[in-house]
């Protein structure tokens, strides 16, 4: 403690640029964590946190056996593991775009994959909209072109999966690639020297020296990803949805957000927001046990 305690003295400035991060972290994450214990109570805003009635787990079992609870469940896991399957998209754009040589080449694909990213969910929700309408969007014009009937994609429960991830896959893979590339960069270019001269391929080094240098990498940004698994983008979800594919596109944070907000059942959605971080928890730690055992575990 007095070691600590000498260091923040003599290096206080750089302390002091935890302060900010620090603040954020205990106000908007840590102090809300006194509000959980509302999923356990019969809350009241009248009444306040201590004084509603206690009531134990009838939320959850509430939630657990509602009839909607596997359908939210299924649509969730099947949008995330959709998501999860793309993950190695980043990879793959990251190593391609390492291997350009052309340096205006280069910065034009990184231009034009890097884009999107800074498009805001309500605008690329937009675009999707205008581009999938039935009557006059781009991609049924060409479908009636080449001699088909139009889809009605937004309203078609089959296609909303497919839409969401892939359009969400097309923002951020370019975004996504950037940590990989920074990655790339700190790989010794003396390996790369060593393995010419011994006659290895571009493809022999990309497996050889690009992949297993950058594996720690990808490892630490895998189980980051895990430890969100059940959160799903609750914005372009809602944009999207309509009453014509709620079949496929309710899910658990959008059931959250029309029975908490719009319905006021405040202690009802608190448990299904604790039962959810819970499973995110689990996952989290199960996979960063497993990753331990390679020496690229978080923690």
């Amino acid at each position: 403690m007095g070691t600590l305690s000498k260091n923040v003295r003599k290096y206080w400035q750089l302390y002091a640029f935890l302060v900010p991060a620090l603040a954020y972290f205990i106000i908007f994450h840590y102090i809300p964590i006194y509000g959980a214990q509302i999923a356990f109570k019969n809350y009241s805003a009248v009444k306040g946190i201590w004084g509603s009635a206690w009531i134990g787990f009838d939320h959850f079992e509430r939630f657990f056996n509602s009839y909607y609870f596997w359908l939210l469940l299924k649509n969730t896991l099947q949008i995330n593991l959709f998501q999860l399957a793309l993950f190695p998209v980043s990879i793959i754009v990251a190593l391609s775009i390492h291997e350009v040589t052309r340096a205006r080449f280069k910065r034009l694909v990184q231009l034009v994959t890097y884009a999107p990213h800074f498009i805001s969910v309500v605008v690329i929700s937009g675009m999707i909209l205008v581009f999938l309408d039935p009557s006059s969007g781009i991609v049924n014009t060409i479908i009636k072109a080449l001699g088909g009937d139009p889809v009605s994609f937004i309203t078609e429960p089959g296609w909303f999966k497919s839409i969401y991830v892939l359009s969400g896959e097309w923002q951020n893979l370019g975004w996504g690639a950037i940590i990989y590339l920074a990655a790339l960069a700190g790989i010794n270019p003396e390996l790369h020297e060593a393995a010419q001269i011994d006659g290895a391929s571009r493809w022999q080094r990309i497996f050889h020296i690009n992949i297993p240098g950058i594996m720690p990498t990808i490892m630490i940004l895998f189980i980051l990803n895990l430890g969100s698994f059940m959160n799903v983008g609750f914005e372009k979800i809602y944009l999207l949805q309509n009453p014509l594919n709620m079949e496929s596109s309710e899910v658990i944070q959008t059931h959250v957000y029309r029975s908490g907000l719009l319905q006021a059942q405040y202690s009802y959605t608190a448990a299904i927001g604790l039962f959810n971080n819970l499973i995110n928890f689990a996952i989290l730690l199960t996979f960063n046990r497993l990753a331990r055992r390679s020496g690229n575990s978080l923690w």
